[in-house]
């Protein structure tokens, strides 16, 4: 009985990961095409985020990313978290959900358990704007420490007409050199 419970348990989260996984982007945003991939990796600066628990308390957040030998994306991701007043890092792995030339990844930090990663507005591969897998995660990058107002009200303007309450949009500190900074 109590296998049967724990097969019934772990069949379940199969589940709801591949659902999840089917739902990876919200529905009227739309990933870049034409992407290149190589042109992507490098490190970003987090302009603005959506706050969630991975991130809390963090400040001079950025990500890494670099190709790994199987074509996946290697992340990591590391911030100062102002509260504890310490320099923290976390590593994972991207993957394309579908064509390596439609900017549609899925990230992975903690094992089997993916979420959508997927660039909906890019300038010049130096600011980009990042939908997560639904209304709840949304980024702004920049090769920079900041970003230009143009770029930044034009992306302002796109996620709010997929649907994001950009005024949750935490704007965060870039005012400290990372040990983590390549």
């Amino acid at each position: 009985m109590k296998n049967r419970i724990i097969f019934t348990l772990l069949m379940s989260f199969g589940l709801l990961n591949i659902l999840s996984s089917c739902s990876s982007m919200p529905e009227k945003a739309q990933p870049v095409n034409q992407f290149d991939v190589n042109r992507y990796l490098g490190t970003w600066y987090e302009i603005a985020r959506f706050d969630y628990r991975f991130e809390k308390d963090l400040d001079n957040a950025m990500a890494q990313y670099s190709l790994n030998a199987d074509g996946s994306v290697n992340v990591t991701n590391s911030g100062y978290n102002f509260k504890k007043k310490e320099w923290v890092s976390v590593n994972g792995t991207a993957k394309f959900r579908g064509d390596k030339n439609t900017a549609a990844l899925k990230v992975s930090f903690f094992g089997p358990f993916y979420a959508g990663y997927n660039v909906v507005a890019l300038e010049d591969y130096k600011y980009a704007l990042v939908a997560g897998k639904n209304l709840d995660y949304l980024w702004i990058l920049s090769r920079e420490k900041n970003i230009p107002e143009n770029i930044k009200q034009k992306f302002m303007i796109k996620a709010q007409e997929i649907g994001y309450d950009t005024s949750k949009l935490i704007w965060v500190k870039q005012d400290k050199e990372s040990p983590f900074d390549k």
